[in-house]
């Protein structure tokens, strides 16, 4: 049975395989025959991350391509702000963890994103870029909710005075969701909706949906060491512990909790050794980060409890996958059912577990723009679809 190292905290597992590089081609002794083809040269890592920045290089005359250290509370934390247009609608990105960045792996989905929203990706206090700019022992009394709540803050401050907008789409993805609730509380006159994908209510909840999920599976299936490893918990979560919980989300991955029908997170952790924006160190320190942030935060997180939080002044959006266990589907769909808002949505994802975006990028795409984009459009911060077609 394969097993995977787990660091990783949207389910706080990841497979630590990760890509060294495009694998080149194996010498011949001989030369090729009538019926071989010749050899082809296989590109380097770094020919390809520099095709998919080229592939991806916004070239409209009113685009924004920015990749921004900004200072925010003390800390230099970074930001990708990218769209064809400035004068579309700002789309903030709350990544997963904690301390987990997308920004590596964004452009497996984010690009058409682009034409309709300017999209802003954060690395977050202790995450991705931001954790390799700071100095890990003077950042650790400040790893906490209340202080990335803060932060989270004044990134949308520089974004409405930077891009002049008065009003953002927020978008939290699992543990960014945690983040993105306490934003759409205290300043719901900032966002035009607030989006939870993969939504985090109450994280005791979650723990025993999961575990139960994941033990059910290895029943069913017969896998003697799953089914042995997971009753070793018992009774869970128990005192959540570092280990108990990746042993959980060890088997939770494997039967498709995190990403429908595959028992690995290999695919996307090899993505972002491709990433054009960052660096050979960035990527290097992308587990120590996310190890580093989970360390900080668990014990923060495994208090979230959102059941009563309820009543919103803005737009609520949630898009779930039906097989999502690495963040509770069910629990997400019973706390929708209890909130009061001036509109709501819950949208499913039949196909999809927790990395929607990336299992399902067409049918996300499409509920992105028929049912978000307009609520921008009905405030005229859109850039006129003449613009682009050369229409009347």
């Amino acid at each position: 049975m394969r097993k995977t190292a787990w660091s990783h905290p949207y389910a706080l597992v990841l497979a630590l395989t990760v890509c060294q590089g495009v694998a080149q081609a194996s010498q011949k002794s001989h030369p090729p025959t009538g019926s071989e083809q010749p050899e082809q040269k296989m590109f380097s890592r770094r020919e390809v991350i520099d095709i998919i920045a080229a592939t991806r290089k916004i070239v409209s005359p009113n685009g924004v391509e920015e990749l921004l250290p900004i200072q925010i509370n003390g800390t230099t934390q970074w930001l990708s702000v990218r769209g064809s247009d400035r004068r579309n609608p700002i789309l903030l990105y709350l990544h997963g963890g904690p301390g987990s960045p997308t920004m590596p792996e964004d452009y497996t989905f984010q690009t058409p994103w682009e034409d309709y929203f300017t999209v802003v990706q954060w690395d977050q206090r202790g995450a991705g870029k931001t954790y390799a700019s700071n100095d890990p022992k003077s950042l650790a009394p400040t790893m906490t909710i209340p202080q990335m709540t803060s932060d989270a803050e004044e990134v949308v401050r520089y974004l409405q005075k930077r891009y002049d907008k008065r009003k953002i789409f927020l978008l939290g993805h699992s543990w960014g969701s945690v983040l993105g609730v306490a934003l759409a509380q205290r300043h719901p006159e900032w966002f035009y909706a607030y989006l939870g994908v993969g939504q985090m209510v109450n994280m005791e909840k979650n723990e025993v949906d999961g575990y139960q999920f994941a033990l059910n599976e290895a029943k069913s299936h017969h896998n003697s060491e799953a089914e042995r490893e997971l009753l070793a918990l018992a009774p869970y979560p128990g005192n959540l512990t570092f280990e108990r919980i990746g042993v959980q989300r060890k088997w939770l991955m494997y039967y498709g909790g995190l990403t429908y029908g595959r028992t690995d997170f290999s695919y996307d952790s090899n993505a972002r050794r491709l990433s054009p924006d960052y660096t050979q160190r960035d990527i290097d320190l992308v587990n120590e980060g996310s190890l580093y942030s989970v360390t900080h935060l668990l014990g923060p997180l495994e208090a979230v409890n959102y059941d009563s939080v309820t009543d919103f002044k803005c737009p609520i959006f949630l898009f779930e996958g039906k097989h999502d266990y690495a963040v509770s589907h069910a629990l997400s769909a019973e706390w929708f059912s209890h909130i009061h808002a001036p509109s709501k949505k819950l949208v499913w994802f039949d196909n999809s577990a927790h990395m929607i975006m990336q299992e399902e990028p067409g049918r996300f795409l499409y509920h992105l723009i028929t049912d978000l984009y307009p609520l921008a459009v009905q405030a005229g911060d859109f850039a006129p679809a003449s613009d682009h077609t050369g229409g009347d």
